[in-house]
């Protein structure tokens, strides 16, 4: 029997595109090398799934892996638990892949070599180490191709699909912010230096003068340049000071309210001022911070004429339109807003006059943005092609955006929207068996 390669641990794998996950996957869901594969006798259908269907070689093909994948666990179900289980897969497989092709999902031949690529360079493999391993394990490279092919496809149906099913109000991003949960996820992470002057006396009399003078030198003595952690060891009182004072990697809401009070308003690298607490006086340094910055973008307040060429508009003629229309915005004898409304064939922005709002990043698409980009405010931009035909834009502002709570609260959409996706994925995939033909002829 072949050694199997990877642990099937999902806590074992990386992120993305790793080798043990396909081989995993294969288990389950690879698709035999049919064109190659040598079987006795005549092969037959086990399945017919809507206009599709599994034959035995594939099935078997898939129960002698998955065994092989078991048995390195030590789990081993009886042999028509597992046969069910695996055409179930391979069953549920057929319907997605069929609902991609219907959805017109095309995955090109340089995508997959990417994610290849990206494969054996996660697991410090050259591609033929790489294929190496596959075939150790029984995956021949057009098989791996074709598994990488479907997986991929299966991944764009289940995101069309699913997250079209979910929907997350803006009360429930609220709640989310709100919560004890929401104000951790958000909260900024900071690698800190702590230096602290303990009282002497408890605070009582005039200790609290002593000691903040006491910082006050350290203090100065930062300012001048000396080496935050020698100080730390020399004068601090922290549990942290025979390690230079390193606090390591905190999360801001899990400090000291009275730390948050001052790192709110620091900068990496920073010094803070000697500052009080029940315990003495705090110096703190920042070394990096991540998290919780703020976004400022530049955004563009644009409008755009389009002509989509067409069996009576060729490119050359509408490109030669809009350097008409062009010219006679410049000389003053047309308006760029008057044209749209005539002109542009862009339904959403043609009554307003060619207007498509203030841009932001990744809005349009990215030959709208460099010509968006490279045209000053008040011109308007010669004719180019995008994937909806050409266009000329006028830039009527341009402004810097503090994006920072969009941002956030895009984010925490996203989070929101991940944890019901395994959820929704899983009433979909019933729903979907569901509404299928299906007939297995397993017993025949």
């Amino acid at each position: 029997m072949t050694q199997t390669l990877f642990s099937l641990n999902p806590m074992a794998w990386p992120v993305k595109y790793n080798l043990r996950k396909f081989l995993a996957m294969a288990s389950l869901c690879l698709c035999a090398d049919l064109a190659t594969a040598k079987t006795e006798g005549l092969d037959r259908v086990v399945a017919v799934v809507d206009e599709d269907v599994v034959m035995e070689s594939e099935l078997q093909n898939q129960l002698n892996q998955v065994k092989e994948q078991l048995q390195a666990r030590g789990q081993l179900p009886p042999d028509e638990v597992l046969q069910d289980q695996v055409l179930e897969h391979l069953v549920v497989k057929r319907l997605q892949l069929a609902m991609g092709y219907r959805m017109g999902i095309e995955i090109g031949d340089d995508e997959i070599e990417k994610t290849l690529t990206r494969l054996h360079s996660t697991n410090n493999l050259t591609r033929e180490q790489f294929f190496n391993k596959l075939a150790n394990d029984g995956v021949s490279p057009a098989a791996m191709r074709q598994q990488l092919h479907d997986e991929i496809m299966i991944q764009r149906v289940q995101q069309a699909r699913v997250n079209y099913r979910i929907q997350i109000t803006e009360q429930e991003i609220d709640n989310f912010l709100n919560s004890e949960e929401g104000k951790f996820w958000l909260s900024p992470e900071y690698q800190l230096g702590h230096i602290l002057v303990p009282f002497s006396d408890a605070g009582r009399g005039d200790d609290v003068a002593k000691t903040q003078a006491i910082a006050e030198k350290l203090y100065e003595q930062l300012s001048l340049g000396a080496d935050f952690k020698n100080l730390a060891v020399a004068h601090s009182g922290g549990q942290n000071a025979l390690n230079g004072g390193d606090l390591g990697w905190r999360k801001g809401i899990e400090l000291p309210e009275v730390f948050s009070e001052h790192l709110n308003s620091m900068k990496v690298g920073e010094i803070s001022k000697p500052f009080k607490s029940g315990a003495g006086f705090h110096i703190l340094k920042i070394y990096d911070r991540k998290g919780a910055e703020e976004t400022v973008i530049e955004q563009a307040h644009v409008r755009h004429i389009l002509l989509k060429p067409s069996e009576i508009l060729t490119d050359e003629e509408a490109y030669e339109l809009l350097l008409t229309y062009r010219e006679q915005i410049m000389k003053g004898e047309a308006d760029f807003e008057a044209l749209a409304k005539i002109h542009s064939e862009d339904i959403g922005s043609m009554l307003s006059g060619g207007d498509l709002g203030w841009s932001l990043p990744g809005k349009f698409v990215p030959e709208f943005e460099q010509m968006m980009n490279q045209t000053p405010v008040g011109e308007i931009s010669l004719p180019f092609r995008s994937q909806f035909g050409w266009h000329i834009l006028k830039i009527d502002d341009r402004r810097d955006e503090n994006m920072t709570e969009t941002v956030v609260r895009n984010r925490a959409e996203n989070l929101l929207r991940s944890r019901r996706f395994n959820e929704e994925l899983e009433i979909w995939l019933q729903e979907l068996r569901g509404q299928a033909y299906v007939e297995t002829r397993l017993g025949e």
